[in-house]
């Protein structure tokens, strides 16, 4: 009997959701929510090839979860409440407590309230997601799928930074890694591919976040992010790794405090710190006109990369089955792809196939496959992620098995 479930994915002032049909995981609807909170609240939801729009003031997360059922139900998507069955939340940060998906029960949800010194940017609007949603649909089951989950399988060479270990059995300071529902995704589609368990990847998860991870014999074994999705490498917003001496410095130059500082590195660095944009293709469109400083932010973020790239291949020995492309920039950027296939190419012995990498991505019939020659020692692929899909068969086991 198929069955309904939703994939809910909530921000301070945003709700965004799925809704599918299980098991075939077939996606009815999907939608959000923005500016909750604030006078001009609205709604998407695409169904059936049509959009449905609205816009009323939305006070918080429980009444935008109510429009959503309410429209869910009025344009017939869904009969009854009663139909939805499982709701799985992306949850930030699951600390060292998870290393998988879990229903949801009060011990979890005051565990990831407890996380919140973890993920302050995330957890307040997901654990309000989590509440809205227990009570507009009392009777569906909830799951948490947490961000940090997949990486738990790092060893602590991989993890534990170079700092007092009393930071770490004290305050849990160590690397956790984020993007790990993606990074899952991804290992998994590369296992059926290869027909191996044991596969050694490089994968780059690049949209407006961005993280590399290291999978060795079918695991997680390192990953770019750390305590915070801040470090790593350059991304839209985000400064990536920096010293931290910056901050103490930038404090006592500028007086900015603290919050400051650090929401000036979450949301004002990367791309958008240098050239001014976060949005790559507003970057490219910058480039195209000769904006040095575009340019830079170009550079910069492709060395970053390249670099994350090598570390990984050395701690893999030179034993890569695949490099993989994916999220939203490396999907469909066919420039910057066939730019770091190029990098690589004389150190690491792989070539770009520019006919493939030309005709995978946005507006093309191929979304995935591989975009290097037959001859390179590794072959790069394009696989479109899909944590949606995985958050809701992570959902929909836990909920079958309960």
């Amino acid at each position: 009997m198929n069955e309904k479930y939703l994939v809910v994915n909530c921000g301070s002032s945003s709700l965004k959701f799925s809704l599918y049909e299980m098991p075939n995981e077939e996606l009815i609807a999907k939608g959000y929510i923005e500016k909750i909170g604030l006078d001009d609240s609205f709604w998407t939801i695409n169904y059936n090839g049509e959009k449905i729009t609205g816009a009323k003031k939305l006070d918080n997360h429980k009444e935008a979860a109510n429009v959503m059922v309410e429209e869910l139900i009025n344009n017939g998507i869904v009969r009854e409440m009663s139909e939805i069955k499982g709701i799985g939340h992306r949850v930030l940060h699951g600390g060292e407590i998870y290393s998988d998906s879990v229903v949801i029960d009060d011990k979890v949800l005051n565990d990831i309230i407890n996380m919140t010194n973890l993920g302050p940017l995330h957890h307040p609007g997901e654990i309000d997601g989590i509440k809205a949603m227990m009570e507009c649909l009392p009777k569906a089951k909830q799951v948490a799928v947490f961000d940090t989950a997949f990486h738990q399988t790092m060893p602590k060479v991989s993890y534990i930074y170079a700092v007092p270990y009393e930071w770490y059995t004290k305050y849990k300071v160590r690397k956790y890694g984020f993007h790990g529902t993606s990074h899952k995704y991804i290992t998994n589609k590369m296992k059926e591919l290869l027909n191996k368990e044991d596969v050694n990847l490089i994968i780059c998860h690049v949209g407006s976040g961005a993280s590399i991870t290291c999978i060795k014999n079918g695991l997680s074994y390192d990953t770019s992010m750390g305590l915070t999705p801040l470090d790593g490498l350059v991304m839209g917003t985000r400064s990536g790794r920096i010293d931290p001496s910056i901050i103490k410095f930038m404090a006592d130059e500028s007086k900015m405090s603290l919050d400051e500082i650090m929401n000036e590195l979450n949301k004002k660095s990367g791309l958008k710190g240098i050239c001014g944009k976060n949005d790559f293709r507003d970057m490219m469109a910058l480039i195209n006109e000769g904006d040095e400083q575009a340019e830079l932010a170009y550079e910069i973020f492709m060395d970053s990369i390249i670099k994350h790239i090598a570390e990984y291949y050395f701690e893999l020995n030179a034993k890569v089955d695949a490099i993989i492309f994916t999220a939203g920039v490396l999907e469909n950027n066919t420039v910057i792809r066939e730019t770091l296939i190029n990098k690589l190419s004389s150190p690491m012995g792989i070539y770009v196939n520019k006919i493939a990498n030309d005709n995978i991505g946005y507006g093309h019939d191929l979304k995935e496959g591989i975009i290097t020659t037959e001859e390179s020692k590794i072959p790069v692929y394009v696989i479109p992620t899909d944590e949606e899909v995985m958050i809701v068969r992570d959902c929909y086991k836990l909920i079958k098995e309960a």
